[in-house]
Protein backbone atom coordinates (compact mmCIF):
# COMPACT_ATOMS: atom_id res chain seq x y z
CA UNK A 1 0.00 0.00 0.00
CA UNK A 2 1.35 3.43 -0.97
CA UNK A 3 0.96 6.71 0.91
CA UNK A 4 1.75 10.14 -0.52
CA UNK A 5 2.91 12.72 2.01
CA UNK A 6 0.90 15.95 2.01
CA UNK A 7 1.99 17.20 5.45
CA UNK A 8 5.72 17.46 6.07
CA UNK A 9 7.66 17.73 9.29
CA UNK A 10 6.43 14.74 11.32
CA UNK A 11 8.04 11.40 12.12
CA UNK A 12 7.53 8.50 9.77
CA UNK A 13 6.07 6.29 12.51
CA UNK A 14 3.60 8.99 13.55
CA UNK A 15 2.58 9.64 9.95
CA UNK A 16 1.86 5.96 9.29
CA UNK A 17 0.08 5.42 12.61
CA UNK A 18 -2.36 8.17 11.65
CA UNK A 19 -2.68 7.15 8.00
CA UNK A 20 -3.23 3.46 8.79
CA UNK A 21 -5.28 3.98 11.98
CA UNK A 22 -3.03 1.67 13.99
CA UNK A 23 -0.73 2.08 16.99
CA UNK A 24 2.75 3.53 16.59
CA UNK A 25 4.22 0.39 18.16
CA UNK A 26 2.65 -1.69 15.36
CA UNK A 27 4.15 0.67 12.79
CA UNK A 28 7.58 0.41 14.41
CA UNK A 29 7.46 -3.38 14.13
CA UNK A 30 6.78 -3.06 10.40
CA UNK A 31 9.63 -0.55 10.00
CA UNK A 32 12.11 -2.72 11.91
CA UNK A 33 11.17 -5.76 9.81
CA UNK A 34 11.88 -3.83 6.61
CA UNK A 35 8.24 -3.70 5.47
CA UNK A 36 8.24 0.10 5.07
CA UNK A 37 10.07 1.83 2.22
CA UNK A 38 10.49 5.58 1.78
CA UNK A 39 11.20 6.47 -1.83
CA UNK A 40 12.22 2.86 -2.38
CA UNK A 41 14.58 2.64 0.60
CA UNK A 42 14.31 1.21 4.10
CA UNK A 43 14.06 4.00 6.66
CA UNK A 44 13.81 4.49 10.43
CA UNK A 45 10.79 5.44 12.52
CA UNK A 46 12.33 8.78 13.41
CA UNK A 47 12.72 9.85 9.78
CA UNK A 48 11.01 13.23 9.24
CA UNK A 49 8.75 12.93 6.23
CA UNK A 50 8.95 15.47 3.41
CA UNK A 51 6.38 16.63 0.91
CA UNK A 52 5.96 14.23 -1.99
CA UNK A 53 7.78 11.38 -0.24
CA UNK A 54 6.36 8.09 -1.48
CA UNK A 55 5.92 5.67 1.38
CA UNK A 56 5.22 2.03 0.58
CA UNK A 57 4.05 -0.45 3.22
CA UNK A 58 4.53 -4.08 2.25
CA UNK A 59 2.92 -5.49 5.36
CA UNK A 60 1.11 -8.78 4.90
CA UNK A 61 -1.53 -9.70 7.47
CA UNK A 62 -3.17 -13.10 7.60
CA UNK A 63 -6.54 -11.36 7.72
CA UNK A 64 -5.76 -8.81 5.02
CA UNK A 65 -8.75 -9.49 2.75
CA UNK A 66 -11.67 -7.13 3.30
CA UNK A 67 -14.77 -9.30 3.63
CA UNK A 68 -18.17 -8.04 2.46
CA UNK A 69 -20.60 -8.07 5.38
CA UNK A 70 -24.38 -7.80 5.39
CA UNK A 71 -25.26 -4.55 7.09
CA UNK A 72 -28.27 -2.27 7.43
CA UNK A 73 -27.34 0.70 5.24
CA UNK A 74 -29.31 3.91 4.92
CA UNK A 75 -28.91 4.44 1.16
CA UNK A 76 -30.22 7.89 0.24
CA UNK A 77 -29.43 7.61 -3.49
CA UNK A 78 -27.81 5.12 -5.84
CA UNK A 79 -27.14 4.68 -9.56
CA UNK A 80 -24.43 3.06 -11.70
CA UNK A 81 -21.80 5.61 -10.64
CA UNK A 82 -22.41 6.75 -7.09
CA UNK A 83 -23.96 5.85 -3.76
CA UNK A 84 -25.01 8.47 -1.22
CA UNK A 85 -25.22 6.88 2.20
CA UNK A 86 -26.34 8.28 5.54
CA UNK A 87 -23.70 6.91 7.94
CA UNK A 88 -24.87 5.82 11.36
CA UNK A 89 -23.32 6.78 14.67
CA UNK A 90 -20.29 4.74 15.74
CA UNK A 91 -19.59 3.23 12.33
CA UNK A 92 -15.99 3.52 11.13
CA UNK A 93 -15.86 4.44 7.43
CA UNK A 94 -13.19 2.02 6.20
CA UNK A 95 -11.04 -0.86 7.48
CA UNK A 96 -7.46 -0.49 8.66
CA UNK A 97 -4.87 -3.05 9.77
CA UNK A 98 -6.17 -4.64 12.95
CA UNK A 99 -9.73 -3.44 12.31
CA UNK A 100 -11.15 -5.24 9.29
CA UNK A 101 -14.78 -5.80 10.20
CA UNK A 102 -17.96 -3.85 10.84
CA UNK A 103 -16.96 -0.78 8.83
CA UNK A 104 -19.09 1.05 6.29
CA UNK A 105 -16.88 -0.31 3.50
CA UNK A 106 -17.58 -3.90 4.61
CA UNK A 107 -21.29 -3.22 4.29
CA UNK A 108 -20.98 -1.37 0.99
CA UNK A 109 -18.96 -4.20 -0.57
CA UNK A 110 -21.76 -6.64 0.29
CA UNK A 111 -24.22 -4.25 -1.34
CA UNK A 112 -22.32 -3.27 -4.50
CA UNK A 113 -19.07 -3.17 -6.42
CA UNK A 114 -16.92 -0.11 -5.63
CA UNK A 115 -14.04 1.71 -7.29
CA UNK A 116 -10.54 0.51 -6.44
CA UNK A 117 -8.76 3.87 -6.72
CA UNK A 118 -7.91 3.96 -3.01
CA UNK A 119 -6.67 0.40 -2.67
CA UNK A 120 -8.11 -2.51 -0.74
CA UNK A 121 -8.84 -0.69 2.52
CA UNK A 122 -10.75 2.30 1.11
CA UNK A 123 -12.60 1.15 -2.03
CA UNK A 124 -15.04 3.76 -3.26
CA UNK A 125 -14.31 6.22 -0.48
CA UNK A 126 -14.04 9.74 -1.88
CA UNK A 127 -14.22 11.48 1.50
CA UNK A 128 -14.83 10.34 5.05
CA UNK A 129 -16.20 11.48 8.39
CA UNK A 130 -15.28 10.40 11.90
CA UNK A 131 -16.79 7.25 13.40
CA UNK A 132 -19.01 9.21 15.79
CA UNK A 133 -19.93 11.90 13.28
CA UNK A 134 -23.12 10.96 11.49
CA UNK A 135 -24.47 11.90 8.07
CA UNK A 136 -24.01 11.92 4.33
CA UNK A 137 -21.13 10.50 2.32
CA UNK A 138 -20.72 10.03 -1.43
CA UNK A 139 -19.15 6.74 -2.54
CA UNK A 140 -17.87 5.95 -6.05
CA UNK A 141 -18.86 2.69 -7.71
CA UNK A 142 -16.30 2.89 -10.54
CA UNK A 143 -12.91 4.50 -11.13
CA UNK A 144 -14.10 7.10 -13.61
CA UNK A 145 -16.71 8.40 -11.20
CA UNK A 146 -14.16 8.32 -8.38
CA UNK A 147 -11.68 10.49 -10.31
CA UNK A 148 -14.34 13.06 -11.19
CA UNK A 149 -15.82 13.27 -7.68
CA UNK A 150 -12.37 13.46 -6.05
CA UNK A 151 -11.35 16.32 -8.35
CA UNK A 152 -14.58 18.14 -7.62
CA UNK A 153 -13.88 17.78 -3.92
CA UNK A 154 -10.28 19.00 -4.33
CA UNK A 155 -11.49 21.97 -6.39
CA UNK A 156 -13.88 22.92 -3.54
CA UNK A 157 -16.96 22.42 -5.70
CA UNK A 158 -18.60 19.87 -3.42
CA UNK A 159 -21.29 21.36 -1.17
CA UNK A 160 -21.24 20.20 2.44
CA UNK A 161 -23.35 21.53 5.28
CA UNK A 162 -23.06 20.23 8.84
CA UNK A 163 -25.11 20.81 11.97
CA UNK A 164 -23.45 20.86 15.39
CA UNK A 165 -24.40 21.49 18.98
CA UNK A 166 -21.63 23.49 20.66
CA UNK A 167 -20.92 24.60 24.20
CA UNK A 168 -21.70 28.19 25.18
CA UNK A 169 -24.06 30.79 23.77
CA UNK A 170 -22.65 32.31 20.58
CA UNK A 171 -23.65 36.01 20.53
CA UNK A 172 -23.18 36.75 16.82
CA UNK A 173 -25.54 35.20 14.27
CA UNK A 174 -22.84 34.27 11.76
CA UNK A 175 -19.10 33.82 11.73
CA UNK A 176 -16.09 32.74 9.72
CA UNK A 177 -13.12 30.83 11.14
CA UNK A 178 -9.94 31.04 9.06
CA UNK A 179 -7.15 29.23 10.91
CA UNK A 180 -4.65 26.65 9.58
CA UNK A 181 -4.89 23.11 10.92
CA UNK A 182 -2.03 20.67 11.37
CA UNK A 183 -0.88 17.93 13.67
CA UNK A 184 -0.83 18.93 17.35
CA UNK A 185 2.70 19.50 18.66
CA UNK A 186 1.67 18.15 22.07
CA UNK A 187 -0.40 15.14 21.05
CA UNK A 188 0.28 13.61 17.64
CA UNK A 189 -3.08 11.83 17.68
CA UNK A 190 -4.87 15.19 17.67
CA UNK A 191 -5.15 18.04 15.20
CA UNK A 192 -4.69 21.65 16.28
CA UNK A 193 -4.42 25.21 15.05
CA UNK A 194 -0.91 25.26 13.66
CA UNK A 195 0.70 28.15 11.71
CA UNK A 196 2.56 25.54 9.66
CA UNK A 197 -0.61 23.59 8.95
CA UNK A 198 -2.94 23.62 5.96
CA UNK A 199 -5.41 26.41 5.24
CA UNK A 200 -8.79 25.71 6.81
CA UNK A 201 -11.94 27.83 6.48
CA UNK A 202 -15.26 27.20 8.23
CA UNK A 203 -18.44 29.31 8.02
CA UNK A 204 -21.12 29.01 10.69
CA UNK A 205 -24.62 30.32 11.33
CA UNK A 206 -26.61 30.19 14.57
CA UNK A 207 -29.84 28.18 14.32
CA UNK A 208 -30.97 28.21 17.94
CA UNK A 209 -29.61 29.35 21.30
CA UNK A 210 -30.18 27.42 24.50
CA UNK A 211 -29.12 28.31 28.05
CA UNK A 212 -25.72 26.63 27.89
CA UNK A 213 -25.29 25.55 24.26
CA UNK A 214 -25.91 26.73 20.69
CA UNK A 215 -27.19 24.85 17.66
CA UNK A 216 -25.33 25.93 14.54
CA UNK A 217 -24.97 25.00 10.88
CA UNK A 218 -21.56 24.99 9.25
CA UNK A 219 -20.29 25.11 5.67
CA UNK A 220 -16.76 24.03 4.78
CA UNK A 221 -14.49 25.60 2.21
CA UNK A 222 -11.80 23.05 3.06
CA UNK A 223 -11.89 19.50 4.39
CA UNK A 224 -9.17 19.10 6.98
CA UNK A 225 -9.12 16.26 9.48
CA UNK A 226 -11.37 17.14 12.45
CA UNK A 227 -11.80 20.65 10.98
CA UNK A 228 -15.11 21.57 12.62
CA UNK A 229 -14.14 20.08 15.97
CA UNK A 230 -10.79 21.89 16.02
CA UNK A 231 -12.15 25.23 14.78
CA UNK A 232 -15.05 25.35 17.23
CA UNK A 233 -12.76 24.44 20.11
CA UNK A 234 -10.37 27.19 18.94
CA UNK A 235 -13.04 29.91 19.31
CA UNK A 236 -14.12 28.61 22.72
CA UNK A 237 -17.25 26.73 21.61
CA UNK A 238 -16.25 23.06 21.35
CA UNK A 239 -18.73 20.51 20.03
CA UNK A 240 -20.91 19.06 22.77
CA UNK A 241 -20.04 15.51 23.85
CA UNK A 242 -16.73 15.51 21.97
CA UNK A 243 -14.46 12.93 23.64
CA UNK A 244 -11.24 14.49 22.28
CA UNK A 245 -11.57 18.26 21.93
CA UNK A 246 -12.87 20.84 24.39
CA UNK A 247 -12.39 19.07 27.72
CA UNK A 248 -16.02 19.62 28.74
CA UNK A 249 -18.32 17.19 30.51
CA UNK A 250 -19.79 14.42 28.36
CA UNK A 251 -23.49 13.64 28.37
CA UNK A 252 -23.02 10.02 27.30
CA UNK A 253 -20.69 7.79 25.26
CA UNK A 254 -22.33 8.40 21.86
CA UNK A 255 -19.69 10.85 20.62
CA UNK A 256 -19.71 14.41 19.36
CA UNK A 257 -22.96 16.14 18.31
CA UNK A 258 -21.92 16.68 14.72
CA UNK A 259 -23.98 15.66 11.70
CA UNK A 260 -23.21 15.93 7.97
CA UNK A 261 -26.70 17.12 7.06
CA UNK A 262 -26.46 18.20 3.40
CA UNK A 263 -24.31 17.06 0.50
CA UNK A 264 -24.27 18.39 -3.04
CA UNK A 265 -22.14 17.50 -6.07
CA UNK A 266 -22.15 17.43 -9.87
CA UNK A 267 -23.01 13.96 -11.08
CA UNK A 268 -19.91 12.39 -12.73
CA UNK A 269 -21.82 11.14 -15.80
CA UNK A 270 -24.85 13.36 -16.33
CA UNK A 271 -23.23 16.64 -15.25
CA UNK A 272 -26.40 17.36 -13.26
CA UNK A 273 -26.08 19.04 -9.87
CA UNK A 274 -27.55 16.84 -7.15
CA UNK A 275 -28.17 17.73 -3.50
CA UNK A 276 -29.26 15.54 -0.60
CA UNK A 277 -30.49 16.15 2.93
CA UNK A 278 -30.63 13.97 6.03
CA UNK A 279 -32.43 14.39 9.35
CA UNK A 280 -30.64 14.75 12.65
CA UNK A 281 -30.11 11.32 14.24
CA UNK A 282 -31.84 10.27 17.44
CA UNK A 283 -28.66 10.43 19.53
CA UNK A 284 -28.14 14.07 18.54
CA UNK A 285 -31.76 15.03 19.28
CA UNK A 286 -31.68 13.28 22.66
CA UNK A 287 -28.63 15.29 23.75
CA UNK A 288 -30.11 18.52 22.41
CA UNK A 289 -33.30 17.84 24.39
CA UNK A 290 -31.13 17.54 27.49
CA UNK A 291 -30.58 21.32 27.27
CA UNK A 292 -34.21 22.31 26.60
Amino acid sequence: MKYQVSEAGIRLDSFLAESMDISRSSVLKMIKSGEVLVNGKVSKGGYIVRLDDEICVNHVDEDMDIVPEKMDLDIVYEDDDVIVVNKANGVVVHPAPGNYHGTLVNGLLYHSKLSDKNGQFRPGIVHRIDAYTTGLLMVAKNNKAHDILAKELADKKTYRKYVALVWGVIPNDTGLIDAPIGRSLNDRKKMAINPDGKDAITHFKVLKRFKDVTLIELKLETGRTHQIRVHMDYIGHPVVNDPVYGKRKRIDESGQCLHAKELGFIHPSSGEYMQFNSELPEKFINIMNYFE
